[in-house]
C-alpha cells in the first residue's frame, strides 16, 4: 500500500499552515493556501514541489494581494483521482475546477518551471483570463535529443511500478536531497532542504511526480506560445542548471507578447533564494524589463 503525507503528522510545521485549507474540486482533494486581501494572484509550483516553494513569497505578497497557492494534483498534500489529472490538460482543468469552487478569478498568475506551462495551457483553454503571466525559469519545451526519447518511456515504466516508487522514497536521505537541490544551481536554506526531504521521502509524492513526468506532453506548447495574447514575463536565472536560461530567449522569440527579466547569480529555485526579489518582480515586472520595437530586451535585477 502506498503511503501518503498526513497533514496532522507531516504538516504540523508546514510553512504558512494557518493559511491552509482542503478543498474538493473535480475529483481532486486540493491542499490550498489563501492569504491576504486585494487583487488575486495565483501561484503554481513546478514538478516535484509544493506550496512550500513559495513559503517566503506568500506572506510578502499577501501585504497587498489575495494570494492563492496550491499543491498540484499528486503533489504534497493534494490527492488525485486518476492518472489523466497529472497530464498538462488534466492539471489545467483540475485547477480551473478548483478556482470555480473557490469563486476566484486571478488577475495575475505566476508559475515556476512546469507551473508556467500549466498557466499557458489554462489561458489557452480560457480557464483564466489574467492581465499577465509571470514565468520563473519556465519549462516550456520537451527534453531534446536521445535523453528525451529515453526519459518519457522510463518515467512511464517507473510510475506504473509501486515498488520502484518505494525505492525512490527510501533513497531520499539528506545527502541525496542536497545533491538534487545543488544540481538546480540554487542554494537552499536548511528549512527548505528539510521540506524537500520530507516530500521525497513520501511514496505518494514520488508517485505523483513520476506520474506527472510520464504524462507530460509539451509538443504543442510552441504553437500555444505563438498564439498567446496575454503578456508573458519571462524571468530567467543566470545560474539555472535545470532549465537553461537560453530557453527563455527561445520562448520570447516564439511569443509575440513577451518580455525578458534576468536575475543574476541565482539558480532554478530563484524565488526561494531571493523571495523579496521575486515579489518585486511579481508586483511590478515592467520595472525590470524594457521592450523595444516589439522585441524583448532585458534589465538585470542584482541579487
Amino acid at each position: 500500500m502506498t503511503t501518503r503525507l498526513n497533514w496532522e503528522r507531516d504538516g504540523f510545521d508546514w510553512p504558512n499552515r494557518q493559511a491552509s485549507q482542503f478543498v474538493s474540486a473535480g475529483g481532486v482533494s486540493f491542499h490550498v493556501q489563501i492569504m491576504g486581501e486585494g487583487p488575486s494572484v495565483l501561484l503554481i509550483h513546478g514538478t516535484g514541489s509544493s506550496t512550500h516553494t513559495w513559503r517566503d513569497v506568500i506572506p510578502l505578497l499577501a501585504e497587498k494581494f489575495t494570494v492563492v497557492a496550491i499543491d498540484l494534483p499528486g503533489h504534497g498534500f493534494t490527492r488525485h483521482a486518476s492518472a489523466s489529472q497529472l497530464s498538462l490538460p488534466g492539471m489545467a482543468k483540475s485547477i480551473s475546477d478548483l478556482l470555480s469552487v473557490l469563486d476566484i478569478q486571478p488577475e495575475c498568475v505566476v508559475g515556476h518551471s512546469a507551473g508556467a506551462a500549466i498557466l499557458v495551457e489554462m489561458v489557452h483553454a480560457k480557464y483564466v483570463d489574467p492581465t499577465s503571466i509571470i514565468s520563473f525559469n519556465g519549462a516550456f519545451f520537451p527534453i531534446a535529443g536521445f535523453i528525451g526519447q529515453f526519459f518519457s518511456p522510463l518515467a512511464k515504466a517507473v510510475a506504473s511500478l509501486g515498488f520502484l516508487q518505494k525505492i525512490f522514497a527510501t533513497m531520499a536521505d539528506r545527502s541525496a536531497i542536497e545533491r538534487l537541490l545543488n544540481e538546480t544551481g540554487s542554494r537552499i536554506d536548511d528549512r527548505g532542504t528539510r521540506l524537500y526531504q520530507r516530500l521525497f521521502s513520501d511514496e505518494g509524492h514520488v508517485g505523483g511526480t513520476l506520474g506527472m513526468m510520464a504524462a507530460w506532453d509539451l509538443s504543442a506548447m510552441a504553437a500555444l506560445l505563438h498564439r498567446l495574447e496575454t503578456k508573458l514575463y519571462l524571468v530567467k536565472a543566470t545560474k539555472d542548471r535545470t532549465v537553461p536560461p537560453e530557453t527563455a530567449d527561445e520562448v520570447a522569440r516564439r511569443s509575440r507578447h513577451s518580455a525578458l527579466i534576468v536575475t543574476k547569480g541565482l539558480g532554478h529555485l530563484s524565488h526561494e533564494e531571493d523571495p523579496a526579489g521575486a515579489v518585486e518582480i511579481i508586483t511590478n515586472p515592467e520595472r525590470f524589463v524594457v521592450v523595444s520595437e516589439g522585441q524583448p530586451q532585458t534589465k538585470r535585477r542584482n541579487s
